[in-house]
This record gives C-alpha cells, structure tokens and sequence, in this order.
C-alpha cells in the first residue's frame, strides 16, 4: 500500500482574509518545520486543550467565590441585625430624659426629629414618626417624640393643631 487515498471527510478548509495573512501562517508553519495543515491542528489543538484544562479550574474558583459570597451574606445580615439592635437601644437611651415627668437640667432634642420638620414644613404626626423609623408599638419612644414637640411648641418653633405639625421658624 503505497498511497492511501485521501478521507474526503477529514478535510477542513480556511479560507483566509488575505493573500498575506495565508502567507503568514506558511511561514510560521515552516518556521516550526511542518506543513500548514499540521501546523494549524497543533496550534488549534493547543487552545482548545488549554481550555479544557482551565475550564474545572475556573468552576473550582466560581465555587469558591459563590461560597464566599454566602458567608459575606451571611456575615452582613448578622451585622445588619446588630445594628438594628444597636440603633433601637440609642433610641430609647436617647429618649429617656423625655420620658421623666420630674426631669430636671437640660435635654437633647432629635436631630432627626428637628432635620424632618424643617425639611417638610408640614408634616402629619403619624408620617413624622414614620419618617423617624420608629414602630407605633414603641409607646415610650412615641412619648418622648411628643415630649419634645412639646417643648418645640413652647419656643415657639412648632404648631400643633390636632395631629397637624408645621414648622415656623
């Protein structure tokens, strides 16, 4: 058996964008001592092996930055509860001095509670204690909101009229 004939169905053919780029690939294939054809299965053999291989390191780093995104998550969300705590134990240490009848000194108004009434000029008392985050089952930080729009109206800073607050300075 001298010359097998060729595999029709082995055949791919390139058909390249210029005579030079064709030129090109001729060169480097003699440059690495092979004809064309051996030249472009190894050279596209290489990439494509080159991925297999990078392809299950890639998944391993996606998992690994799946799972770290889930302790971050998580993290956050614990961070995030505390803090919530952490806000609402200020809020009440912040809204004990209001909450004395008998209080004697000086007390800190709600930066809050001053910045929302100035900003919106007129404001419903319920749309004011929403606007401060605070939960209508918190009766004793509500008491000391109404504490200090008391003392507000009395300076002369605020009107009431029935659930009606408008600032006026």
């Amino acid at each position: 058996m001298a010359n097998p004939i060729p595999d029709k169905t082995r055949y791919t053919y390139v058909y390249h964008p210029s005579r030079p780029h064709k030129e090109r690939w001729e060169k480097l294939a003699a440059k690495a001592h092979t004809s064309l054809s051996k030249y472009i299965i190894s050279i596209v053999d290489g990439v494509i092996d080159e991925k297999e291989e990078l392809a299950p390191r890639h998944v391993r780093e996606l998992s690994g930055l799946k799972n770290e995104i889930n302790t971050m998550r998580e993290d956050l969300q614990r961070k995030n509860i505390l803090l919530e705590r952490y806000e609402a134990e200020l809020k009440r240490y912040r809204a004990a001095p209001w909450l004395k009848s008998d209080f004697a000194g000086s007390r800190r108004l709600s930066e809050d509670l001053v910045r929302v009434l100035k900003t919106r000029r007129h404001v419903d008392k319920s749309q004011l204690i929403e606007a401060l985050g605070v939960d209508l089952r918190e009766t004793d930080l509500i008491k000391a909101i109404d504490g200090q729009l008391e003392t507000l109206e009395g300076f002369g800073v605020v009107k009431a009229v029935n659930d009606n607050l408008q600032w006026v300075a």
